[in-house]
């Protein structure tokens, strides 16, 4: 039985490694389950019997390589946290370097940015990008709700907006970053764009 489940497990493993290489060299919609199983070295039974469909497979895929970095904000307590937006940025430089220095992250997030189309076979995979940034953003939110309380940021100032604004400047600077590599160093960018960012907010 221990043995089995391990064969499975190698198996599921095995499947998820031959998705994430051929939606990198392909993109998501021109890879077919057929493929994987394929380069996978099993038949297209085994990917459904692991697999729902291609949407379930890629999810799976970015889970194994992008939950902690969303736990890594989620470790940010919002309720008793003394610095807030110092442990806001901490969180969000260690997902920067992790991008930046770790080639299957790195891959993962090319896929994530670059080789997918939310077309209707796809509709889970959309789903689940929204669930992950509005979970994001809700923390990004919590955060700044905690240093306004703490007398951190300006009083006046709108903490919904914030969220918005911080996601989307996390997000461009990735975004660009994985479109060409050359412009600028992530993590180095990074570093002053959200200093620059929370400076503004005292």
């Amino acid at each position: 039985m221990r043995r089995t489940k391990e064969d499975a497990q190698h198996t599921r493993e095995s499947l998820l490694d031959a998705a994430e290489r051929l939606f990198a060299e392909r993109g998501v919609s021109r890879t077919s389950l057929q493929d994987i199983a394929k380069v996978a070295g099993v038949t297209r039974g085994a990917v459904y019997w692991h697999f729902q469909d291609k949407a379930e497979l890629f999810n799976a895929m970015m889970s194994r390589t992008t939950l902690p970095m969303e736990d890594t904000l989620k470790s940010i307590d919002t309720e008793r946290e003394a610095n807030p937006l110092a442990e806001l940025k901490a969180s969000m430089m260690n997902v920067m370097r992790r991008i930046a220095h770790d080639p299957r992250t790195q891959r993962v997030f090319d896929i994530a940015t670059l080789k997918v189309e939310y077309v209707e076979e796809l509709s889970g995979i959309r789903d689940r990008h929204l669930n992950v940034h509005g979970s994001c953003q809700n923390h990004v939110e919590a955060t700044f709700r905690r240093a306004q309380a703490l007398g951190q940021i300006r009083a006046d100032l709108d903490l919904h907006v914030l969220a918005v604004t911080y996601m989307a400047l996390v997000n461009g600077l990735i975004h660009n970053w994985m479109l060409d590599q050359t412009r600028y160093g992530l993590v180095d960018a990074a570093d002053a764009s959200i200093d620059l960012f929370l400076k503004g907010l005292r």
